[in-house]
């Protein structure tokens, strides 16, 4: 394989002691090598001021008088919507978290204070166990106290990238924590350090940047902004929160970009390309590190020992504690959720286990006590869970107290987060200078993100995929549409906002916001680059032109993506990624004040290269990483690339209908009210969606009729799902109108298992389906007492050989 990395990272890597002789060597041998070579990676070493010797004796004293159950209970975490603070009198858990979707007491949309309070329990309720070792509470404040209503929010990490500044990130770090910790809470799981190689990849927008240089040198930033410099012998201030360098190792590395998926590179690549932000996190003294769900080479590193243990615990020096993703240790081989003790043997210290915790507690105490797990490895584990605990003042007579509800969204916070997003804009297009909005200009804002605060916060905003923001959720903030409106009529200008474009007044120019709609990890994983424009913007957009009226296109997304119809449209084209909630800063640069000057002028410069057409990875770029044009500078583009160079058509969504427990656009999903559904975990976290039948009822996904004929007719619907409860009536499968009866294949079905059920739609034909109009792909009816778990449901290009079940009803 051959490496193409940037001066920069082999001088990272060179500086930190790893030789290009080394490195050659190594890119020279087995690209699936999968036990790394420690001498081959940076030296690093977690800073003295991480402990001291009087912490170090009074962990000795904890250790000596612990019992096997205490020492057990510190190495797992549970989610607080599967646990309570009474839990902890006979499981004496070392950890808590909220995930993405809890909230205190099953509210979202807790404020500071009722977060405060539920910490407060659980940290109670752990300290009077008889060990008296209080719970470290975790949380994804991942751009901002990003779970907390009318926090400060920031860009996400890509738009940062876009930035190219330090210093504002170690800003945003303080902020971070003062916010975090004024919910009641110590521990944050950031920042990310991916370096995203495939913008397919669901969490491209996680990653600052394709350069490893830049991660690095964010790494530091970040680190020391949520964390403070180390003192030692003293713990974090009350409103400083430990740090969480993520996800170790390569989760931007895997092929084609999948979630949780498989880095095939060799080592060399490994270490320069995906190890940079580690040193220098690890260096500043972050307290824990995050394990990636994801494989290197075919070997999941939540098992790997020879990169937790050999590289970052020896070769980097990382002296805190290492934390596993949720349920991550579940996809080890011989793993379950409930039972990994090969986890804790490769060097994780701390199982997150959000709903598994109880099995795990127990199966993790009876490896400790047959030896599979030796006592040694457990008290080491024991011992950096202590450490970071003290370091954030959770142990001391003297208690370092968080829960300051004031810090949340001052007004020099909002600044900041003004200031971020400001910076992150990088302008691809300027023709005719349309850009910036000149003073008493008419000005049309439209598109679908013209007043949205859920497409411009994207994902990881108040729920796990952010779908459901609303500017309610930020009364301190701005959407775009609103802050521009409000730019311009300061500057004696007037202003409408009309997501449908439709206007009385002919403006003098158009602003269209428009892009991606808001996800996070597995939803937001794409097979191709390409963005797919709304028709009624399209439209919209060709008919503002026809009138001789400039636009200007604010495109929002978590990547860059291949939009050439859009920018050839487009006067002016903004890559504005995922601004957060200050719509004012992006208003500071698009709109020009009473003098004729925009506040702030275009600084940002692309993070990842903008592609050309949907192919990924990205090979020919239409725009470099590092290009950004400024206010003065007159660049004429002229027309882009239009083709997409692939066949969109081979990823129809017509032919998935549910993929990961969810509904897929134009599809959509409904149930009886004798139904009750939740999201679950099959494969990953919340990938399938149970559904529990407590009264004769149907499940139904359907939408416009769609053609599923010609080639598709040889194929099969497939079904990703498992049987919970069998029930004891019917169960029967509808398609295109025909029913099938597979009761049996429920019977025979190996319960609580996940299953692939393939049945071919010469079935359902025989049944009088119409193939080349189909509106409902799946219908499934059954009666009280069945459930069943959904991951996927799509069609199989692959024929199916089995029997086709006993048709039910045929269509008429």
């Amino acid at each position: 394989m051959r490496l193409n990395l940037g001066f920069a990272a082999l001088a990272l890597l060179c500086g930190a002691g790893v030789t290009a002789a080394a490195l050659a060597e190594q890119a020279a041998g087995l690209p699936g090598a999968t036990n790394a070579h420690a001498q081959l990676w940076p030296a690093a070493k977690s800073p003295a001021a991480i402990t001291d010797p009087a912490t170090e004796a009074k962990i000795d004293g904890l250790l000596a008088k612990m019992t096997l159950e205490q020492k057990v209970g510190q190495l797992i975490q549970a989610d607080i919507s599967a646990i309570s603070p009474a839990d902890l009198a006979q499981y004496p858990l070392g950890s808590i978290l909220a995930g993405g979707n809890s909230g205190p007491y099953g509210d979202e949309r807790s404020d500071a204070a009722k977060w405060a309070k539920l910490v407060g329990e659980f940290r109670s309720a752990s300290a009077a166990t008889g060990a008296g070792i209080p719970i470290l509470f975790g949380i994804d404040a991942v751009h901002g106290h990003s779970n907390l209503p009318g926090a400060t929010l920031f860009p996400h990490n890509i738009g940062l990238g876009a930035a190219h500044d330090p210093d504002l990130i170690q800003r945003i770090g303080t902020v971070t924590a003062a916010e975090v910790a004024a919910s009641g809470i110590e521990w944050t799981f950031a920042p990310t350090l991916a370096v995203p190689q495939d913008l397919r990849w669901g969490r491209s927008y996680e990653g600052y940047a394709s350069d490893p240089a830049l991660v690095a040198s964010y790494a530091r930033s970040m680190t020391i902004g949520l964390q403070g410099e180390l003192v030692s012998g003293r713990p974090l201030g009350a409103n400083q929160v430990a740090a969480t360098a993520k996800h170790f190792l390569a989760d931007g590395g895997t092929f084609e970009g999948r979630d949780q998926g498989d880095a095939r590179i060799d080592e060399a690549e490994l270490v320069a390309r995906h190890a940079a932000g580690y040193p220098p996190a690890i260096d500043a003294g972050a307290l824990t590190v995050m394990v990636s769900f994801s494989s290197w080479n075919g070997v999941k590193n939540h098992g790997n020992s020879t990169l937790l243990t050999d590289v970052l615990k020896g070769r980097m020096g990382f002296a805190g504690l290492v934390v596993g993703d949720w349920n991550g240790h579940g996809q080890v081989p011989g793993c379950s959720a409930t039972d990994c003790p090969a986890a804790i043997n490769a060097g994780l210290d701390l199982f997150m286990a959000p709903d598994s915790w109880k099995g795990l507690f127990e199966s993790t105490l009876r490896a400790a006590r047959d030896g599979r797990i030796a006592p040694a490895r457990i008290d080491d584990a024991v011992r950096r869970i202590l450490r970071v605990k003290f370091k954030l003042g959770l142990m001391s007579d003297n208690l370092v107290q968080r829960g300051n509800p004031a810090m949340v969204g001052t007004p020099e916070h909002l600044a900041v987060a003004r200031e971020a997003a400001a910076k992150s804009l990088v302008l691809l297009k300027n023709e005719g200078a349309v850009l910036p909005v000149k003073p008493g200009a008419q000005v049309l804002v439209a598109g679908l993100g013209a007043d949205s605060m859920a497409m411009q916060a994207g994902g990881w905003t108040i729920t796990w995929q952010g779908t459901d923001t609303s500017a309610k959720d930020f009364p301190n903030g701005q959407t775009i549409g609103r802050a521009i409106a409000d730019a311009v009529i300061a500057a004696g200008g007037k202003a409408a906002i009309a997501p449908d474009g439709s206007h009385s007044a002919k403006p003098d120019v158009a602003i269209v916001v428009t892009g991606e709609a808001p996800y996070a990890e597995f939803q937001g994983d794409v097979p191709h680059l390409a963005f797919t424009q709304q028709p009624a913007e399209a439209k919209l957009i060709a008919q503002l032109k026809a009138q001789g009226i400039p636009v200007v296109v604010v495109f929002l997304s978590g990547r860059p993506l291949f939009t050439g119809p859009l920018i050839n449209q487009a006067d002016a084209f903004v890559a504005a990624w995922l601004p957060g909630s200050q719509g004012a800063g992006v208003a500071d640069v698009l709109v020009a004040s009473r003098d004729g000057k925009a506040p702030r002028d275009f600084t940002g410069r692309l993070p990842f290269a903008w592609p050309a057409d949907a192919r990924s990875p990205v090979a020919a770029p239409l725009f470099p990483a590092g290009y950004g044009l400024h206010y003065g500078e007159m660049r004429t583009l002229g027309p882009v690339n239009e083709d997409p160079r692939i066949d969109l058509s081979l990823f129809d969504t017509a032919t998935s209908f549910f993929v990961r427990g969810k509904a897929l656009a134009p599809w959509h999903m409904s149930t009886d009210g004798s139904i009750t559904e939740r999201a679950v975990d099959l494969s990953a976290q919340e990938d399938a969606r149970q559904f529990s039948w407590s009264a004769p009822g149907a499940l139904t996904i359907e939408g416009n009729p769609v053609n599923l004929g010609g080639p598709l007719a040889r194929g099969s619907l497939a079904l990703d799902w498992r049987i919970d409860r069998r029930g004891t009536g019917p169960v029967h499968l509808t398609f295109g109108g025909a029913t099938l009866d597979i009761s049996a294949l429920v019977r025979t079905a190996r319960g609580g298992t996940a299953i692939k059920t393939r049945i071919a739609l010469r079935c359902f034909q025989r049944g009088g389906a119409n193939l080349a109009a189909i509106g409902q792909p799946l219908r499934l009816t059954a009666r009280a007492g069945f459930a069943m778990t959904l991951q996927t449901a799509r069609i199989d290009r692959a024929a199916s050989s089995a029997a086709c079940p006993r048709v039910v009803r045929q269509r008429r």
